[in-house]
């Protein structure tokens, strides 16, 4: 239980630390409405950062807790139930960053998750990650560079809470060890981290 407080407080704390890199993107034009913000940005983040404290706490029985895996999709769920947003989103795109946000931070996940063969997940990484150089290197003022870093590293910090659901665990509750030329189904259990 103390797992889904921590993780649902981290997730509170994320999703206001996004609201004022979002603030310093929109300057003047940013208002705060009790909607918006907190029913749409800030419960999403702490509901998604509980459910990924459950994850953690079910890994931790040995349990694989696979459908918490889709937990980060609240976040673009939150802002497209303010009435007329679905429409808005389809007719001018606004909308969807948040929804690949999330898609890249779960496929930069996938690449830490130790899951699946390194072929696949070095490219996954790659894509994953692509936008925190990208992000980094175009910014020019130290304004700039303030906000490109937060939301750098607002990025890499959802990408390895993503990153948590997909990881292996085997009935003892052990994490497992993959060797990169091993296939999913032969896997062994790393004795060291027992």
């Amino acid at each position: 239980m103390r797992t889904v407080v921590v993780g649902a407080l981290v997730g509170l704390t994320w999703s206001a630390s996004l609201r004022g890199w979002m603030v310093n993107l929109a300057g003047d034009e940013s208002t705060f409405t009790w909607t918006g913000t907190f029913l749409c940005l800030l419960l999403p983040g702490a509901i998604v950062g509980g459910l990924l404290g459950r994850a953690l706490d079910l890994q931790r029985a040995g349990r694989q807790p696979r459908w918490l895996t889709l937990a980060p999709f609240i976040f673009p769920l939150g802002p497209l139930m303010i009435p007329g947003a679905l429409g808005h989103l389809f007719k001018t795109g606004e909308g969807s960053a948040s929804i690949i946000m999330v898609l890249l931070a779960m496929l930069a996940g996938r690449s830490l998750s130790g899951r699946g063969r390194l072929v696949a997940r070095v490219p996954a990484g790659i894509i994953g990650f692509a936008l925190v150089p990208l992000l980094l290197s175009s910014a020019r003022t130290p304004q700039e560079t303030w906000a490109a870093t937060l939301f750098a590293s607002l990025f890499v910090v959802l990408a390895l809470a993503c990153s948590v659901p997909m990881r292996a665990v085997n009935p003892s509750g052990h994490p497992v060890a993959e060797h990169p030329t091993q296939s999913t189904s032969t896997r062994t259990v790393d004795r060291r981290q027992a």
